[in-house]
Formats: structure tokens, sequence, C-alpha cells
């Protein structure tokens, strides 16, 4: 069954969601209920649903940041967005976040059920295909002359020391900038925010190694930056649909002798 999390700041709403609509009858299990975006990616982070319906607009974190942030995590579900006419622009915001789709309010219950059909079925066809991690095109940004001198720096860090410890608040002080200026500076430039980029970085690199068939996936995780095995495990997953084994399987690679 499909695990669903709701996140709706209106309580009449959530209510009516998780109370009102036969989730069962749609092969789909409520994980939890939030009334806010910085509830919902706590709840992400520990209950991992498949699919996260969400508002747009919301207190403290509204579902665009909190989709962004749960991306740059690498624990970003399926996403389907609520709203209304007037949140049409934000709609189609969302949209590029690569939202399976978004729901009008209220909510038609045989809406709901085909797009909950669609998902389930999207996502048994990517169990068995794993997908690649896209790559940095280093020549493109650095060959940018009017690409901001922050970014840039920040960018040969990445490249040179993504295997280290690196974070936004830290290049930002080395530089003498902000880190929010940093970190929106960094998005503008490239479409992804610097914990994602990083990831992104330290995957195409383990995928390299993992191919070779010369290490062992923990030796993978501990060289490139994600410290420990799970956790690698889990970014690997969320990006690539497919655990670290499997994704050798699929595409014939060797893997040494492991207890996982």
């Amino acid at each position: 069954m499909l695990r669903v999390l709701i996140v709706e700041d209106e309580e009449i709403i959530r209510r009516g969601l998780l109370c009102m609509i036969d989730w069962a009858g749609m092969g789909c299990r409520i994980v939890g209920d939030a009334a806010d975006g910085r509830e919902g990616l706590a709840l992400m982070r520990t209950e991992r649903p498949d699919v996260v319906l969400t508002d747009i607009r919301m207190p403290c974190m509204d579902g665009i940041e909190m989709a962004e942030a749960a991306r740059a995590e690498g624990i970003l579900p399926q996403l389907v967005f609520l709203t209304s006419y007037a949140e049409f622009g934000y709609a189609q915001q969302a949209l590029r976040l690569q939202a399976a789709d978004y729901l009008l309010k209220p909510v038609d219950e045989a809406e709901l059920a085909a797009l909950m059909r669609r998902i389930a079925a999207d996502g048994a066809a990517q169990e068995v295909m794993p997908q690649a991690v896209e790559g940095v095109d280093w020549q493109r940004y650095f060959s940018d002359r009017l690409l901001n001198p922050y970014v840039r720096h920040a960018m040969e860090r990445i490249r040179m020391d993504y295997r280290e410890r690196l974070s936004i608040e830290g290049l930002a002080e080395t530089a003498g900038v902000s880190a929010s200026y940093l970190s929106r500076k960094f998005k503008e430039a490239t479409g992804q925010t610097f914990l994602e980029f990083l990831t992104r970085t330290r995957l195409q690199s383990a995928v390299t190694q993992l191919r070779s068939g010369k290490y062992r996936v923990y030796e993978v995780a501990e060289e490139n930056g994600f410290g420990d095995y799970k956790n690698f495990c889990t970014v690997f997953k969320k990006y690539m649909k497919c655990s670290p084994r499997t994704f050798l399987q699929e595409t014939g690679g060797r893997l040494q002798q492991e207890d996982e």
C-alpha cells in the first residue's frame, strides 16, 4: 500500500481528508498529518511516506519550501499539491519541483483515486529500472563570466572537496557573506539548493566507484562524504530509485562481498 502523508494548515480540510476519504479502497495508508511544512518535513524524515499530499500556502514553512528542503535531504517522495484557482501560479511553480500532479480544492475523490493508482503504477515501473543521476556540467558554469563570484567559490569547493564536510554556512562565513544571500544566489545560478548540488556531485563519484567493482558499499559511502552506510543507502534510493546492490545487478556491475 502507498504510505501517504497529509500536510494542510486548515484543520477542517485536513480532517476531511483524513476521515472522509476511503484511503484503504485506493490502496493507501495514512502515516501522518501535519499543519505546516515544518511539521511535514519532520514527518517525512521519520515516516518515509511514498506520497505527500500538501497545501502550498502555509505558515512557518510553505509547501514549496518544504518540498525543496526534502529534495535537498534526498527524502522527497511523490508530491501532490493542493491548490485553489487563486493559487494557480503557485501550482505552476510547484510542478517545476517534479510534483506528480496538483488537485484543486475541494478534492474530488474520484480524481484523487485515479492519481493514486497512477503513482502506484509509476512507482512499480521505476523499481525495476534504475535511473542515472544527472551529472554536473562544470564547464558550463565556470565559463559563465556573469556567475556570481561567491557562487563560483562555493562550486569550486564542491568540485574539489565534496568528500569533506561542507555547509552553506561555513562557505558563507569564509567568503564574508550571509548564508541566506549565498543560498539564494546559488539557487538562482544552478536551479538547485547547495545541498542538492553537493549530493548530486557525491552521487556521480559514488556511482562510478560502485560500477568499478573495487569498493564495498560502506567504503563508497565514506569516501564520498555521505558518512555512514545507512545514510548513503537512503540518499541513493531516493535519487536512483533502487538500492546500491540492485543498481549494480541492473547495470551489470560487480559488488564486493559484504554483509548488508
